[in-house]
C-alpha cells in the first residue's frame, strides 16, 4: 500500500486556518491546522484543508497557502455564521465537499477533522470515500459544560463527540490530562486515542531583550508586568486573573496587559473592564485587543510572567509560545501544564482554581525570579522539544499506523457505509441519524 506521498483531507468547517486570530471562532486550533499542514507539505505530502467560505475565493475554489497545501472554500449556509449556528448546515457542507473530491479526481488517503462539527462532516466523508477518519476535537463539550455551565454547549455537541469517539479510526489528543477527560466523558477506547502535543513556531517566537520589548509595546520599563493572551471567553478565566490582581494590591507597582478581544465592540471585554473597575484594579490593567502573531513575541518578552488563569484548556498553546520567548508561566492546573512546566524553572502551577491559589502562585514566582533570575534562554529550552516539525513527524507516524493493514476498529455496518446522494439533507445514516434521534 502506498504511504508516501499522502493525500490528506483536513476539515475545519467553522474556522479558517488563515483567518484573523483572536476572534471568537479563530484561535489556537487555526494555528495548529495551519502549522501542521505546512509541515506535512514540507515533508512532501499533499494537504487540502476544507473550510466554510472563509478562504476568500469563489465557492469550491482551491487556494494555495503553502507548499503542497491548498485551502478549499465551500458554501454552506448564507453569510457569516457563528459556530453555534453551523450544525444544521453540516449536510450542506458535505455535498460540495463530495463534489470537489470527485471533480478534482484526488483520492484522499485519510481524513483528519478538527472540532466536532468537522468530525461529523468527516464521518460522512469517510463513508463516501472509504478513507480512514482521524479526528482532533481540540476541546471537549463535556469539559466546557463543566467549566462554564450546562447552557454553554448544545446537547448535539455532546452526543456527536460521544459517537465520534466510538467510531473514528483514531482520536488525537494534545495532552495526557485531556486524554483522561476524553476517556471519562465519552465512549472512546483507550487504544484508539493517541497523545500528540501542540507545537510552537520556534522561528517566530524567540526572546526579545526586555528593554527593547517594553519600548516596542510602550510599557513601563521598571514595573513588574503580567500578561494574558487569549480570547475573551468565560472559560479563559479573566475574572480569576482580575481577582488575583486585586489580592496583590500590596504590590503597588504590579501591572497587567490583556491581549485579546475585539476592542470596544466586544461585549465580553466590556464586562471584564467593568469587573476591573469594581475590583479597583482598572488603573493597573491595559487592554490591548487583538495582536497579530508576529507582534506577540514582543509582548511575551516584555512580561515578567504569562498568566494562564483558565477554567479549561485542552493544551494551552499561549503558554508554550511564552516559554519559547523565554518568559515563565503561571497557570491553573489545565491542559499540558504538567508537561510544559515540569522542570520547575519555567513557571508554576497554582494549587487549584481559586483566586487565592492563583495569586499565591503569581507572588511566589515573582519573588523567586527576583531572588534567582533565570535567563530567557534557559526558560526557552523547555519549549525546544515542541517544534512543529516534531509534531508533524509524530502525527505522520499515527497516520501510517492507521493506514497499515489492520482489523477494523468497529463494525462497518454500524454507521451504514454507503455513498451519500448529492443534495440529500441527511441520508439517515451514521452520526447524523444517531444525533437526530437523541440517542
Amino acid at each position: 500500500m502506498r504511504l508516501l506521498p499522502l493525500n490528506i483531507a483536513m476539515i475545519s468547517m467553522h474556522s479558517s486556518p488563515v483567518g484573523r486570530l483572536g476572534t471568537p471562532d479563530t484561535g489556537g486550533m487555526s494555528v495548529y491546522i495551519r502549522e501542521l499542514a505546512r509541515e506535512m507539505g514540507r515533508c512532501g505530502h499533499r494537504v487540502d484543508i476544507f473550510t466554510r467560505g472563509e478562504s476568500g475565493g469563489a465557492p469550491g475554489s482551491a487556494k494555495a497557502i503553502a507548499e503542497k497545501v491548498r485551502l478549499v472554500s465551500l458554501t454552506a449556509g448564507n453569510g457569516k455564521l457563528p459556530k453555534q449556528a453551523l450544525y444544521p448546515h453540516v449536510p450542506a457542507f458535505c455535498n460540495p465537499l463530495d463534489r470537489f473530491q470527485s471533480a478534482a479526481g484526488r483520492r484522499y488517503d485519510l481524513i483528519h477533522s478538527h472540532y466536532w462539527l468537522s468530525g461529523v462532516a468527516g464521518e460522512r466523508a469517510r463513508q463516501a470515500w472509504r478513507a480512514p477518519h482521524i479526528t482532533t476535537f481540540h476541546t471537549l463539550g463535556a469539559m466546557k459544560v463543566r467549566a462554564c455551565g450546562p447552557d454553554s454547549e448544545p446537547p448535539e455537541r455532546l452526543r456527536a463527540e460521544n459517537k465520534l469517539a466510538a467510531v473514528c479510526d483514531r482520536i488525537l489528543i494534545t495532552s495526557a490530562r485531556e486524554k483522561d477527560n476524553l476517556l471519562r466523558c465519552t465512549s472512546a477506547r483507550a487504544e484508539a486515542v493517541a497523545v500528540v502535543p501542540c507545537g510552537v513556531n520556534l522561528d517566530l517566537f524567540q526572546p526579545v531583550p526586555k528593554p527593547e520589548a517594553r519600548r516596542k509595546i510602550d510599557a513601563d520599563m521598571e514595573a513588574p508586568l503580567l500578561l494574558f493572551v487569549g480570547r475573551i471567553a468565560p472559560e479563559k478565566g479573566l475574572d480569576r486573573l482580575i481577582g488575583a490582581l486585586a489580592r496583590l494590591r500590596h504590590h503597588r507597582e504590579l501591572r497587567a496587559i490583556i491581549v485579546g478581544g475585539e476592542g470596544r465592540r466586544d461585549p465580553g471585554l466590556r464586562q471584564v473592564e467593568a469587573l476591573a473597575r469594581r475590583m479597583g484594579v482598572a488603573g493597573r490593567i491595559r487592554f490591548i485587543g487583538r495582536v497579530e502573531q508576529p507582534e506577540l513575541a514582543s509582548f511575551y518578552s516584555a512580561a515578567d510572567l504569562l498568566v494562564l488563569p483558565s477554567a479549561y484548556e485542552s493544551f494551552g498553546m499561549v503558554a508554550l509560545e511564552a516559554l519559547a520567548c523565554g518568559t515563565p508561566v503561571v497557570a491553573t492546573p489545565v491542559g499540558a501544564m504538567e508537561e510544559l512546566l515540569r522542570d520547575g524553572g519555567s513557571g508554576r502551577i497554582a494549587a487549584d482554581f481559586s483566586v487565592p491559589s492563583l495569586a499565591d502562585a503569581i507572588e511566589q514566582t515573582l519573588q523567586d525570579r527576583e531572588r534567582r533570575p533565570v535567563a530567557p534562554e534557559i526558560v526557552r529550552r523547555s519549549a525546544l522539544r515542541f517544534s512543529w516539525h516534531r509534531v508533524a513527524a509524530d502525527v505522520l507516524r499515527i497516520y501510517k499506523r492507521v493506514l497499515a493493514p489492520r482489523t477494523p476498529a468497529h463494525d462497518p455496518a454500524e454507521f451504514g457505509h454507503h455513498r451519500h446522494s448529492a443534495g440529500a439533507a441527511c441520508c439517515g445514516c451514521g452520526v447524523y441519524a444517531a444525533l437526530g434521534s437523541g440517542r
